[in-house]
Formats: C-alpha cells, sequence, structure tokens
C-alpha cells in the first residue's frame, strides 16, 4: 500500500491579523449610511454692550473693592479694563470684566468728580470712588486697581484726569452761561417793569390834563 503524501498544516491565524483583516473590510465597504447629529446647534449674535463705544484705552489690570463691613481690600477680578465713549453722547465709561468669566466687575461713568489717587506704598496702584453699577444696582464704591508696570497706571490715571478736567470746564461754562442768561432776563425784567411804570404815569398825566379842560370849558 503506497504511502500517503504528508498535508501541509495552515498556521492558525493570529488575533492582530484577524482584527486587522476585520479593519481594513470596513474601511473598503461603504454602506451610504449618513448619522444626523442629535442637536443641531445655530449660530448666535453675541452683544456686549459696548457696539456704540469708541475703545478709548485696554489694558490688563486687577481690580480691587473696599469692603467696608471687613475694612479690608477684596479682589474684584483680574482682567481688561477698558475706557469707553459713546459715538452719540460722548460719555466714557469704566468697564472691567473678569478675563475668565467675562463676568463684570466694574462699571460706572467718569464723571467731573473723579479724582484718581495713587495707592499708598505702589506706584503701580491707584484708587478712586464712584458710583458703580457692576452688580446691578447703583452703588458708591471705592476701588483699587493695580498693574503690571508704571507706565500703564500712569497712562490709565492720566487719561481718566483728562476726562475728568475736561467735563468739569463743560460744566463751568455752562454754569456760567446760565448765569448770563439768568442776569440778562432780569435785567429785561427791570426794563419791562420801569417801562410800564413810564406808561402809567403818562396815562395818569393825560387823564388829569383831560380832566382840567373839561373843568375849565364854561357851560353853554
Amino acid at each position: 500500500m503506497a504511502d500517503k503524501e504528508p498535508v501541509a498544516e495552515r498556521p492558525e491565524a493570529t488575533v492582530e491579523e484577524e482584527n486587522a483583516s476585520a479593519a481594513a473590510a470596513g474601511e473598503e465597504e461603504d454602506t451610504g449610511a449618513q448619522v444626523a447629529p442629535i442637536v443641531r446647534l445655530e449660530e448666535v449674535a453675541v452683544t456686549t454692550g459696548e457696539e456704540d463705544e469708541d475703545v478709548l484705552l485696554d489694558m490688563k489690570a486687577k481690580l480691587y473693592r473696599f469692603d467696608k463691613e471687613g475694612n479690608q481690600w477684596k479682589e474684584r477680578g483680574t482682567g481688561a479694563v477698558k475706557l469707553l465713549k459713546h459715538k452719540e453722547n460722548g460719555k466714557v465709561r469704566l468697564v472691567m470684566r473678569q478675563a475668565k468669566t467675562l463676568k463684570i466687575c466694574a462699571n460706572h461713568l467718569v464723571v467731573s468728580t473723579t479724582k484718581m489717587q495713587e495707592h499708598a506704598g505702589s506706584d503701580k496702584s491707584c484708587v478712586w470712588h464712584a458710583a458703580d453699577f457692576a452688580d446691578g444696582e447703583l452703588k458708591e464704591e471705592m476701588f483699587a486697581i493695580r498693574f503690571g508696570s508704571v507706565e500703564n497706571c500712569k497712562k490709565f490715571k492720566d487719561l481718566v484726569e483728562e476726562i475728568s478736567e475736561s467735563l468739569t470746564k463743560i460744566e463751568d461754562k455752562e454754569s456760567e452761561d446760565g448765569s448770563s442768561t439768568a442776569g440778562l432776563l432780569e435785567k429785561l425784567t427791570v426794563s419791562e417793569t420801569k417801562s410800564d411804570e413810564s406808561a402809567k404815569e403818562e396815562t395818569t398825566e393825560s387823564g388829569k390834563e383831560t380832566e382840567t379842560k373839561v373843568a375849565a370849558k364854561p357851560l353853554e
């Protein structure tokens, strides 16, 4: 009986080779199916309230608020402090937002009474009082702000003082104009009073002359 030829056994495929083959087959096979997103996100226009204002100053700083109850300074946040001038009415306001959350930590107008003072012991900081609206209600606050350099602090302080002084000049001029107008009205009132008195005197004298002529005329 003839001997059978030995049959070569095929080596078993490794797990890695099988996974690779399956992945390749999956890439080659295109079912044409499309998966729609569960939630469709739409673009939303975000407004900051600064669209009608021009930026006069924009600097990084750290803001503090004085806590009267605790008699100490408390940090309000670190971020960009801006001086914004309204395009129509020309009013300038100070706005500061926290860098990470964008939460407003200062929001008030720069007025003629806004006075910047250097913080004791630091030439990179300055202090001022303001009627602030950052918390949704108008409150008298005392702020301190610290910059990264003396130059930035000086630039901020000088610009605020320049705006405050220009407002003072405008208010003084309006006050002078108001006084001049009041004086002119007073003069006009006095002149009109004298004119009325003169007219009354002339009327009285005219009446007396008429009565005299009537009395002097003989009876017929």
